[in-house]
């Protein structure tokens, strides 16, 4: 007689991944207004090991494509949020909530060897980064530069017999990381506690990204 348990994720941690749709046209007016940022302003320093950073208020300087951007990501952030009745904040219906969303938007420039050390975004609900131009690395995953999010447990999971996993999505990776791929035109969003590095990029173009927090 086969057995076909039911695992249930308890506590899961979200990540959403969203392909921007026609993404092309929009990463071509924000590569545009970084690149001419980048020429005028010098970098900022937080996390970032190498690189360029933008100050925190590209919604300001960045113009059209910018606000455009951060539109979305407080869209999708009202689709994958909920109050505690479980309701979604996505449209008029009974039941409907509205979360105003606050928020702040920075760009990165990433040549080789350039980096983010680990952190998190204190002061948030949802983080989330853009990929602007992926630098090659979607062709090419031995060039690095992946988003790398840490287990938030620590390696508490992996510590009785680290040989092991759960027969489930995510259980291979129970205390360590799980990493994520760039690719030009995705937005990827997570919760704003969750600690997270980028990767070493290791190409010979410029990896470009939008980082951006959503508060309530």
């Amino acid at each position: 007689m086969s057995i076909k348990p039911e695992i249930v994720p308890l506590f899961a941690t979200p990540l959403v991944v969203l392909d921007v749709p026609e993404a092309a046209a929009l990463n071509a007016e924000l590569r545009r207004v970084i690149e001419q940022r980048e020429k005028s302003h010098p970098s900022t320093q937080h996390s970032n090991l190498g690189g360029w950073q933008s100050s925190w208020d590209m919604d300001r300087w960045g113009g059209a494509p910018a606000v455009k951007l951060l539109a979305i990501g407080r869209n999708l952030a009202n689709c994958v949020t909920t109050n505690r009745e479980g309701n979604v904040g996505s449209g008029p219906y009974p039941g409907y909530f509205a979360v105003t969303w606050g928020g702040n938007m920075w760009a990165n420039v990433n040549r080789s060897g350039h980096g983010n050390e680990c952190h998190s975004h204190p002061g948030a609900y949802w983080s989330g980064v853009y990929y602007v131009d992926d630098g090659g690395i979607a062709a090419d995953a031995s060039l690095g530069g992946e988003l790398e999010l840490m287990d938030p447990r620590g390696p508490l999971p992996a510590m009785n017999a680290p040989h092991l996993g759960c027969a489930m999505s995510g259980g291979l990776s129970a205390g360590a990381t799980e990493r994520v791929q760039p690719k030009s035109g995705r937005l990827v969003m997570f919760p704003a506690w969750l600690m997270h590095q980028v990767r070493p990029y290791r190409g010979s173009a410029e990896r470009i990204s939008i980082a951006f927090n959503l508060s309530v």
